[in-house]
């Protein structure tokens, strides 16, 4: 069971990876590159940021991976797992600060869906 669960923290965030580029790309990357009201510095400097992210989603998802096989171990995994459930608070506090509903995030819902995963798993 435990291998399981994290197999799915590692495919959710397969998925988040996924949103993030594929959907964020058009709809959060694009416009930002596009907006000409930004200074320069803070224009690329997001978007520098928006690839750490990708590089890091990819990274969460072999590391999930790699706890399931036994690569990695259950602190490391639970560690993670309260990574993600950080991420998701976060993300719901800047929808919040921003007035918007956190749900309109996709990132506070599939943070949440994969730290439960990997909670459960690193904790099974």
């Amino acid at each position: 069971m435990q291998a399981v669960l994290l197999w799915a923290a590692a495919a959710t965030s397969l998925v988040t990876f996924a949103v993030h580029t594929f959907v964020g790309g058009v709809y959060v990357a694009q416009p930002l590159m596009a907006d000409q009201g930004l200074p320069k510095a803070a224009k690329w400097l997001a978007y520098y940021c928006w690839h750490i992210v990708t590089m890091l989603l990819l990274a969460m998802s072999a590391a999930f991976g790699a706890a399931a096989t036994g690569l990695l171990t259950r602190p490391a995994a639970l560690g993670l797992a309260v990574f993600c459930a950080a991420c998701s608070l976060l993300s719901m506090s800047v929808a919040l600060k921003a007035r918007i509903a956190p749900w309109r995030f996709p990132s506070t819902t599939l943070f949440a869906t994969t730290a439960a995963l990997g909670l459960a798993g690193a904790l099974a």
